[in-house]
């Protein structure tokens, strides 16, 4: 019997579909080896030497594995085709002591698609295990705990209890609180622009349309020229009795190309633009997809696409749309981004033929697969179409006045000639009929259409647009964005506002605000991108992982310990309120912690009362009686873990608590409290109850 070690029960049981009764796949469920928490772990006196620890499920995973180990004739480890697969491979390896000697010898396969061919192949060029990748691996993890284990309680002692720093999460707290920076310093600036509402005279229909102020007097009008009222009111005076006329017409041609296939990076942010989904629940659900066979390995930042992949895209294109969809030849791609690895391939379906509709019948796919399935599968096809042709015309118009002054303007149309790849991956496009006309032809003059303008302030980082700016900069790798992002806002660095954007919380702002100040090197952009650029040269064996280490820590260390001595402690003393403590009656303070401020009793430890401090960011303002105690009133509360819950005021004397939103209604068949979604669908908050069909 053949003993396959994977990473998931999902996986284990698609490859055992393919591979049959002389296969025996087991999940190792993650890693089975990590650093403790709560020790540091690290001997940076013997080369950073890592102790690693058998992990509280992994103890019960790797006994399981042992008496499974006794019955096997071959032992194959296919953890996923990465630097963090390998490393689990790594660790099941030393768990396990499958090193030949004392134990079974063992042999390392991987895949990037979870199909019988590609399984096939990997069990015909086993390997052994990639030394540099698992040192790249545990470069990163070494160095991530000397900055979380060394710097964290500095802020502890000059701040508040509980923070933590991370190297990479405290540079994304950086971009979020300098964009929130510009925000803030920003001063808007008034400008005007003119159009004009004119008809065609000879060909019919005679159409209205408009046209844009471009030029004054044959120079170019720039977007902030017109800067006031009074200018514009003077032009619009000028031209209310001009003659309107065509200068000029030009047609042409225009296309526009497919989009690439997904990497890790836009899949994230589609999913977001799209679907609202966050990174970490994209990841989530692609990690889904892979394990059931669906998609390829989904943590990729290359474009590259087998010759087969090609093929059977090609053959999909042309039986199904037709030989004038398929442009004659394969279609590659190469990734701009910064510090890319070329050795996956794309985000790509696993079969061309296999459409989401076929995919959701086969797999019974939740809906959040089955949108996001579609997504990868409509890329990937479109990718491999040809462009949408439309037929573009712009028209110049001349404005003259009675006093001779020249005026142009300018108007645009577009309309769809040959739908190409939309016909498989919609994009919205504007779209603009204008009507038949003739160089010389002169216009008729409807209406002149003055709007005032502000010049509007960067916008806050979204999901999708703080990923792109993570990439940009070569800040992370495709496996540490949505974890990252993730973490900065557990921690209460970064929160999200009504149109779900992210902004700096008080805390998060001191924090980046100390760390700019006194460990620049942590938070600095280009060094951050500098050690993942290191990472990469680990992992292709090009320099070794204790030095870099090494050049790290030296001056990070002498730093950290002049900073103790240097740094005043930012704490803030407890203000005093009118607040009564509901348990002792005793004036509540004002403390900050590290989920910023709160009210607390100052009797503390005998009285140990808390509360939150409703902020200005709070949607929910309704009076709803709590349910139980009939004498509360339900607030919104939040976790220690800030996460958003909706629970009775009178806590703790009254338990109530739920974590969709109290609508305020009430069910019409049992006479529950209503509630809504975070997808904004509205249920009855009783789970008994049958929904009342309508």
């Amino acid at each position: 019997m053949q003993l396959i070690i994977v990473e998931s029960p999902t996986k284990a049981r698609t490859l055992q579909g393919f591979l049959g009764s002389g296969y025996k796949i087991l999940s190792s469920f993650g890693h089975v080896r990590d650093l403790p928490k709560g020790a540091f772990s690290v001997d940076i006196e013997h080369d950073f030497a890592p102790k690693y620890t058998i992990t509280t499920k992994g103890k019960t995973t790797i006994k399981a594995l042992k008496e499974e180990l006794k019955k096997a004739d071959n032992v194959l480890i296919s953890t996923d085709p990465d630097r963090e697969g390998e490393a689990i491979a790594w660790h099941l390896i030393q768990a396990l002591k499958l090193d030949g000697k004392n134990g079974k010898p063992y042999q390392r396969i991987e895949f990037h698609e979870i199909t019988k061919s590609a399984i096939e192949a990997a069990l015909k060029n086993p390997r052994q295990i990639d030394e540099n990748l698992v040192n790249a691996q545990q470069a990163r993890r070494v160095l991530d705990r000397i900055v979380g284990y060394q710097l964290s309680p500095f802020l502890w002692k000059k701040i508040a209890k509980g923070l933590s720093a991370g190297r990479v999460q405290s540079v994304a707290v950086r971009l979020v609180a300098e964009r929130e920076r510009e925000i803030e310093a920003f001063k808007p600036d008034e400008y005007w622009e003119i159009a004009a509402a004119l008809k065609n005279t000879k060909n019919q229909p005679l159409k209205e349309f408009s046209a844009r102020l471009s030029k004054i007097d044959g120079k170019s009008l720039d977007k902030l020229e017109l800067k006031n009222k009074e200018l514009t009111d003077a032009i619009v005076n000028n031209l209310e009795s001009a003659s309107y006329s065509i200068t000029n017409i030009e047609r042409k041609e225009t296309r526009k190309n497919p989009l690439p296939p997904f990497t890790t990076s836009t899949i994230q942010q589609a999913a977001w633009q799209k679907f609202n989904l966050t990174a970490k629940a994209a990841m989530m659900t692609a990690q889904q997809l892979y394990e059931m066979g669906l998609i390829t390995y989904h943590r990729t930042d290359s474009l590259n696409l087998s010759e087969l992949s090609l093929a059977n895209a090609r053959d999909f294109i042309n039986k199904n749309y037709g030989a004038q969809y398929w442009p004659g030849h394969f279609v590659t791609y190469k990734t701009k981004a910064k510090g890319a690895q070329e050795a996956h391939e794309a985000i790509r379906p696993a079969y061309a033929d296999q459409t989401p509709e076929i995919a959701e019948t086969e797999k019974k796919l939740t809906r959040t697969q089955f949108k996001l399935y579609e997504l990868v599968w409509q890329r990937f096809i479109a990718s491999q179409m040809n462009p949408a042709v439309f037929d573009s015309v712009g028209v110049d118009i001349n404005a003259q006045t009675a006093n001779s002054a020249a005026y142009g303007f300018k108007a645009n149309g577009q309309t769809l000639k040959f739908d190409g790849y939309l016909k498989v991956y919609p994009v919205k496009f504007e779209q603009v009929d204008l009507p038949q006309m003739e160089n010389g032809e002169p216009l008729d003059f409807v209406k002149l259409d003055p709007s005032q303008h502000f010049t509007k302030p960067p916008a806050r980082y979204n999901e999708a647009s703080l990923i792109k700016a993570l990439e940009e900069h070569g800040i992370g790798r495709p496996s540490t964005y949505a974890p990252t992002i993730t973490t900065i806002q557990t921690r209460n660095y970064i929160e999200k506002d009504e149109k779900k954007s992210f902004k700096p919380t008080e805390m998060g702002l001191l924090v980046n605000d100390v760390l700019v100040a006194h460990f620049p090197q942590i938070v600095d952009i280009g060094f951050t991108a500098k050690m993942e650029e290191d990472f990469d040269k680990i992992a292709e064996g090009g320099i070794n992982w204790v030095e870099v280490l090494r050049e790290f820590y030296t001056p990070f260390k002498i730093n950290l310990d002049a900073k103790y001595k240097e740094v005043e402690s930012k704490k803030t003393e407890a203000v005093i309120t009118d607040k009564l403590c509901p348990k002792c009656g005793t004036n509540m303070v004002i403390k900050m912690g590290r989920f910023g401020k709160f009210y607390a009793c100052p009797k503390f430890p005998e009285c140990k009362h808390t509360e939150n401090i409703k902020t200005e960011a709070s949607t929910f303002t309704e009076q709803i009686p709590c349910p139980k105690c009939k004498t509360g009133n339900v607030a919104e509360k939040r976790t220690k873990k800030r996460k958003i819950f909706y629970g009775c005021s009178n806590y703790p004397d009254c338990d109530f608590a739920l974590w969709d939103k109290p609508t305020g209604k009430v069910c019409e068949k049992c006479g529950a409290m209503m509630v809504q979604t975070l997808r904004g669908i509205e249920k009855c908050s009783n789970k008994e109850c049958v929904p009342v069909k309508k």
